[in-house]
């Protein structure tokens, strides 16, 4: 996949977000919905968006910042051009995930939840790819990878910066 298939994010706007929980509080269970369209839009929940979040639904902060911080998928910060999921469950861990772990925040020089100092990657821990049979598992944007090494992980992350 190249970079120009990947998914592209807008920047943060308030009157967009106002507008998406305006449009979705009404729902049942509307936080999440409210969140995910969030997160599809731009990528990430502003933190400072948090406290109107938080009153238009009659939730308190905590309410909602648990929500976010409790699903791997929601990020308050804006992520890289593309992003990294490393899964990180038991299949992939008995697989040599956790060599695969450390090496790739070596190569990208970032821990889990970090960007690249470039902006061209996030490094995403995730708990399942639902590639156990190929373990250890990668997605690297929207393309998924089994039986990931870490000398795999370089020529995939090459062959990506190239086609970039």
């Amino acid at each position: 996949m190249t970079a120009q298939t990947e998914k592209r994010f807008k920047p943060w706007d308030d009157e967009t977000a106002q507008q998406i929980a305006a449009d979705n509080r009404d729902r049942p269970g509307a936080l999440m919905p409210i969140l995910t369209e969030l997160l599809e839009d731009f990528g990430y929940i502003n933190p400072e968006f948090v406290p109107h979040l938080a009153d238009l639904l009659n939730l308190s902060r905590a309410e909602v910042h648990g929500v976010i911080s409790f699903y791997h998928d929601f990020r308050t910060t804006p992520p890289g051009e593309t992003v990294v999921k490393l899964c990180r469950a038991e299949a992939c861990q008995a697989m040599g995930g956790a060599k695969l772990a450390e090496h790739a925040k070596q190569m990208l020089g970032v821990d889990f939840h970090g960007t690249t100092a470039d902006g061209r990657y996030s490094l995403e821990q995730v708990f399942c790819l639902g590639n156990c049979a190929c373990a250890p598992a990668v997605m690297l944007g929207e393309t998924l990878y089994g039986r990931v090494t870490p000398e795999r992980f370089d020529t995939v992350l090459k062959k990506h910066k190239g086609a970039a």
